[in-house]
């Protein structure tokens, strides 16, 4: 099978592997495909599309917000996808990861959705719901697409480690603490023995997330993983932003100040 883009972004970034994460619709979708542009200028190497959910187990408050403003804007699963088209169609290269819940996956069908995000021009999908131990079908089903779905890692025993990270696709997310999304002034020293395992025993480049918001803890990470994914800090500033991104005349701004934030964070 000839390597995904997903595949040949993450094998060739030098660090950082850069994954930014937004949410579909916060503000609105048409910042939405501005941000992305943003992020692309800025350096990121894959973009991960997150589907507002009313549920989200994995998220703090901030993404909760988020979620909810994008909820407010009617965004739903099969409505973020098609912002992929109209990313392309600006300028958007880099790969893009759809990452939602499992229980709109179903709604939608397997099939029918691994079907979409091909079609749409997505590269990946990253289910934070769906327990490795159940993901062969959807691994079977992506595959066959020449769609990558991406594990995720938490701490846990070291002969679950091994399975998930030798069994990982693309790029493993290394889940750097149990609990929920959000930034981190730091992470304690158990976090780094924890990625180093995993980094041992993955074939594919390790990115760490959960709570990455300051350039010295990318720093810190640069011995220990290949990349980092930012969601919540990212995020956060597009919460700082809303009256520039809502205004016309001022949308530019607000944009920069997003760009500025992801340059600072990432810069060598």
């Amino acid at each position: 099978m000839e390597i995904t883009k997903v595949e040949e972004a993450a094998s060739k970034a030098e660090y950082p592997l850069f994954i930014p994460f937004i949410m579909a619709a916060d503000p609105d979708a048409q910042t939405t495909i501005e941000i992305a542009l943003q992020l692309q200028e800025a350096g990121a190497h894959i973009l991960e599309l997150g589907i507002p959910y009313s549920d989200p187990l994995a998220d703090g408050p901030l993404l909760q917000r988020s979620a909810k403003r994008a909820l407010e804007q009617d965004m739903s699963l099969q409505k973020a996808i098609m912002l992929v088209p109209e990313m392309r169609k600006r300028g958007l290269t880099i790969p893009v990861i759809i990452f939602t819940y499992y229980n709109p996956v179903m709604r939608m069908g397997i099939e029918n959705f691994l079907d979409t995000v091909k079609k749409q021009g997505a590269d990946g999908v990253l289910i934070p719901d769906l327990p490795f131990e159940e993901s062969r079908l959807l691994n079977d089903a992506a595959h066959n697409r020449g769609l990558v779905n991406i594990s995720l890692v938490a701490p846990t025993s070291a002969s679950r480690i091994k399975k998930i990270a030798e069994n990982a696709e693309g790029f493993l997310y290394c889940v750097s603490s149990l609990g929920v999304t959000g930034t981190r002034d730091s992470f304690p020293p158990e976090a780094y023995t924890f990625i180093e395992n995993v980094k041992a025993n993955s074939q594919v480049p390790v990115a760490v997330g959960f709570g990455i918001s300051k350039k010295e803890q990318v720093e810190r990470l640069r011995d220990v993983c290949d990349g980092v994914i930012v969601g919540s800090a990212i995020m956060k500033t597009v919460e700082d932003n809303l009256s520039l991104l809502s205004s016309q005349q001022n949308r530019q701004k607000g944009l920069d100040n997003i760009k500025s934030f992801v340059s600072s964070l990432i810069s060598s």
